[in-house]
């Protein structure tokens, strides 16, 4: 054990030899406070191509329409059925939520699994067994016999043209179902409803896990404009004003973006920052060239990092006396899993990780390479930690400029397994983001119920807005008039005007066509000389000199000036 190897009184001396030797040789892990500024505005104009309808073709980040229009206003209410899809198992959810400001919300849900037999199988079967569970879950509720409302977390690469259309772009995730890609999964999934026939449901939104989570914590808290996922992945979304979303028609209001953050870079715009590490990381993965600001990040590639570098400095002679094992060697060893153990506040526990750690791949650490593992284990975080903050903090002043604030207050909801697991990312990450953008209050939010409360409350938001829009539509309604009704009111008003102008009738019409004396507009051809005139009207008028000139273009020149009337007079 651990102990055997570091006496209390030796483990400083070792920890900080230890932290010297890795610190120099990860130098190029170390981001200072201006480079990550930088990033941050590099960040900025990635956006900002990818909002451009001219440059969003090429853009790396696509900053792509979710087509929802607003987070909760705490008014929503209903019942409201949620389905999260984006694993080898899925999760139905039957959402009460109580409007009227009481901010309550009741869930009841059930975790279905997806069978071998149907992963391997066509789209049909996947969609035809997810009709199945929902039936069976509404059976349990007994809530079959209602049609309610249904939103539906979706956490694949998806092409979304409306807030109830997205086409599968590519299966990942160990997903290979035939029929899928390059379809709208809506429409496959109301056709499985309907195939079974014995209940119906409304589905009014699909969303992706970034958004679900900001509509999660945004019920908790109207502040929440931002969402952000810290975990296998990582991306965020946030509201941005419609009037610089170039890719959608009209300029009013808001629409949440999702920004698909993880392919920052992947037009070589992090070529500065990336180490031969990275590059080996990207070269040695299922989709070299993309994704490559995410496989600086992200708890998919953070342990194989670590295992890169550990590799690297036991060849250089600077770990395990220069020895290496056939585990060590083998890619995907090292789960990112360790790493938060090995990183635990706990000196004495984080060693004994770090030792349980490189033990299972074969090797026999020292005391050395136990502090070295660890400190390699902190840079890496770290580095994830403060790219992501950079990349935030570039988010953050996008929404703060678009409110024209001096200092804007703001909550990103937060979920991942590496933001809710490593015990020190999260901390890190807050840390620099005030740094980065401290003209900014910023509140950053767990989510506690995962993106299929959020696919509910989308839908609920749904629902407030479309009942909103009926409601307007029917006052609208009574006000519209017909061609028919239109004629009508010509027919009436030209019969008025000509009862107006007859001498005979005059007296009985309501449209009185009174004379005015004025027996021409100008001609333009004699009209010259200075004239007064006099505009009264209310408390105050109007004297004015106007002088007409008929030159080669008729000129006219105005002096006015306005006098009050005093009450009295």
């Amino acid at each position: 054990v651990i102990s055997r190897h570091i006496m209390p009184f030796s483990y400083s001396s070792i920890k900080f030899d230890q932290k010297k030797k890795v610190d120099k040789y990860l130098h190029q892990f170390h981001l200072s406070d201006k480079t990550l500024m930088e990033l941050s505005m590099r960040f900025r104009r990635e956006m900002d191509k990818g909002l451009c309808r001219d440059t969003n073709p090429t853009a790396a980040v696509k900053m792509l329409p979710t087509y929802v229009r607003s987070t909760p206003d705490g008014t929503e209410q209903g019942e409201f059925l949620a389905l999260d899809l984006g694993g080898s198992n899925f999760r139905i959810l039957l959402v009460k939520v109580k409007g009227n400001g009481d901010q309550k919300v009741e869930m009841e849900s059930q975790i279905y699994d997806i069978p071998d037999l149907v992963m391997r199988g066509s789209g049909s079967d996947l969609f035809d067994h997810i009709a199945d569970c929902l039936a069976n879950f509404l059976e349990k509720m007994g809530i079959k016999n209602k049609k309610l409302p249904l939103g539906f977390t979706f956490s694949f690469p998806c092409l979304q043209t409306k807030l109830d259309e997205s086409v599968l772009i590519s299966w990942t995730k160990g997903f290979r179902l035939s029929g899928v890609e390059g379809n709208d999964v809506v429409s496959l999934l109301r056709k499985s409803i309907k195939k079974r026939g014995d209940f119906d449901t409304d589905i009014m939104a699909v969303i992706s896990d970034t958004v679900g989570t900001m509509m999660t914590c945004g019920f908790d808290d109207r502040h929440c404009e931002i969402g952000l996922i810290v975990g296998t992945g990582t991306n965020a979304c946030y509201m941005e004003q419609m009037r610089n979303l170039q890719l959608m028609d009209g300029d009013e209001g808001q629409m949440c973006v999702n920004t698909e953050w993880g392919a920052f870079g992947d037009d070589g715009a992090l070529e500065d920052l990336r180490t031969d590490i990275d590059r080996e990381i990207d070269a040695g993965s299922l989709n070299p060239g993309k994704q490559l600001f995410e496989k600086m990040i992200s708890g998919l590639y953070m342990g194989e990092l670590v295992r890169l570098i550990l590799v690297k400095m036991a060849r250089k002679q600077l770990l395990f006396q220069g020895q290496t094992t056939p585990q060590l060697l083998t890619s995907g060893c090292f789960s990112t899993n360790y790493i938060y153990a090995i990183e635990s506040d706990k000196d004495e526990e984080g060693l004994a990780s770090a030792e349980k750690a490189l033990r299972s791949l074969g090797l026999d650490p020292s005391a050395e390479d136990c502090a070295a593992t660890r400190r390699i284990c902190q840079i890496v975080s770290t580095r994830a930690a403060h790219l992501c903050a950079s990349t935030l903090a570039a988010v953050m002043r996008q929404i703060r400029d678009n409110k024209a604030a001096e200092k804007l207050r703001i909550t990103i909801g937060v979920d991942g397994s590496v933001y809710k697991g490593h015990p020190e990312f999260s901390r890190k990450l807050n840390k620099m983001v005030r740094r980065l953008v401290p003209d900014c209050d910023v509140r950053f939010l767990q989510s506690q119920h995962g993106s299929g409360k959020g696919a509910a409350m989308v839908t609920a938001v749904a629902y407030r807005l479309a009942t909103q829009h009926a409601e307007r539509q029917r006052v609208l309604d009574t006000l519209r008039l017909s061609r028919e009704q239109l004629l009508e009111v010509k027919r009436r008003l030209t019969e008025e005007m000509a009862r107006g102008l007859s001498k005979q009738t005059h007296d009985q019409t309501s449209v009185k066509m009174l004379p005015t004396y004025v027996r021409s507009t100008p001609d333009g051809t004699v009209e010259q000389g200075d004239f007064l005139a006099l505009d009264l009207g209310g408390s105050s008028f109007r004297v004015l000199l106007v002088r007409l000139k008929n030159e080669k273009k008729q000129k006219v020149d105005m002096h006015q000036k306005i006098y009050s009337i005093d009450q009295d007079t």
